[in-house]
């Protein structure tokens, strides 16, 4: 067997870790209101996310695939070198998931991997091949490396704001409530964790895809980038399984960290962050299921409460979410140099 044959079977072996990692990670942060609520027991809200979680990327088109797989040029590089950009990338985004994960820190796998194939791509190919996107951006377009920053760091603030809204506008409707209207709510908490569940396989399923189709492209498999059917059900299965297993140590942080988590809390959170995921996921735009999810239940805290959030916690979050890219940047490169070096 051939280097190039071992390195793609390599790719392949390493997004389903980095999927694994994904929905390890991304569980943790999808229930952790539903269970600091009490709404729901873990067992369950775990067998609901993952069930959903499973079925959206085969339900759902590739928009954000080809997104994720086409702002680095691959095809510019040889056949080696291009694929230990791939690698590199793609051992960026799984090392600092792992770090995090042990750390008990929410991070973005989304940004892990952006970081990483950024980094790789710069010694790989050269920033003349990696499509930043400024071009189409004095246009008014969003393409490229642009499209993929607007998707990663755009949709945090967007979900702090929906947080607040929908957090606001339960208090309005529910000012006269009475007690009854508990039942109606924790209804509501197995629909929107399925719905959080089902948004968060449709849009991070698919950056794993979207590694594997460029390593195809890299490796000469195939002529132009493209997602084969069984890229799908890898994916699907990593992050499911992910997903089953959840990471515990990250639910203490988000549903016990932040502020005192009730159930109208939870519904709003997994509500407005399942909202923010799915219209980015129709055009196009990765984001991450942490970031979304974090922001929101910090727009949920903050429309009710200020004074209770727990500001200095969510601080050191944020810090995390600015480490993300250039510390993945820089285990990119670093990772890129060392295979090109060592088999180049």
């Amino acid at each position: 067997m051939d280097l190039v044959t071992l390195l793609l079977i390599l790719v392949v072996v390493l997004v389903a870790l980095f999927d694994f990692t994904n929905g390890f990670h991304d569980a943790a942060d999808m229930v952790a209101t539903a269970i600091a609520s009490r709404a729901m027991k873990p067992a369950i809200a775990i067998g609901i996310v993952t069930s959903f979680t499973f079925i959206a990327p085969f339900t759902v088109g590739l928009a954000v695939a080809d997104t994720v797989g086409t702002f680095v040029d691959v095809g510019a590089a040889s056949t080696v070198h291009g694929e230990s950009l791939v690698i590199a990338a793609l051992l960026a985004a799984v090392s600092y998931n792992l770090a995090t994960w042990w750390l008990g820190f929410p991070s973005s796998s989304s940004n892990s991997l952006a970081g990483g194939l950024v980094g790789s791509g710069l010694y790989s190919v050269g920033g003349d091949h990696i499509d930043w996107g400024i071009a189409a951006l004095q246009q008014g377009q969003l393409q490229g490396v642009m499209k993929v920053i607007a998707g990663l760091f755009a949709s945090p603030v967007i979900g702090f704001l929906v947080g607040f809204m929908v957090m606001r506008l339960l208090f309005l409707l529910l000012r006269r409530a009475t007690e009854n209207v508990n039942g109606l709510f924790v209804v509501s908490q197995y629909l929107s964790v399925a719905w959080l569940g089902f948004s968060h396989g449709a849009n991070d399923a698919q950056k794993g895809m979207a590694v594997i189709g460029m390593m195809l492209l890299a490796s000469g498999v195939t002529s132009e980038f493209f997602i084969p059917v069984w890229t799908i059900l890898l994916c699907a299965t990593a992050i499911t399984l992910g997903t089953m297993f959840g990471g515990w140590r990250i639910i203490r942080t988000l549903g016990f960290g932040l502020f005192r988590v009730r159930l109208v809390h939870s519904v709003a959170n997994q509500l407005g962050a399942a909202l923010v995921n799915s219209i980015a996921t129709l055009s196009g735009a990765p984001t991450s299921t942490t970031q979304v999810v974090t922001a929101t239940l910090l727009g949920n805290g903050a429309a009710e409460r200020p004074q209770h959030v727990k500001w200095l916690t969510a601080r050191n979050i944020v810090a995390g979410w600015f480490l993300n890219v250039p510390v993945s940047m820089l285990l990119g490169w670093v990772y890129c140099f060392l295979f090109i070096s060592l088999w180049g």
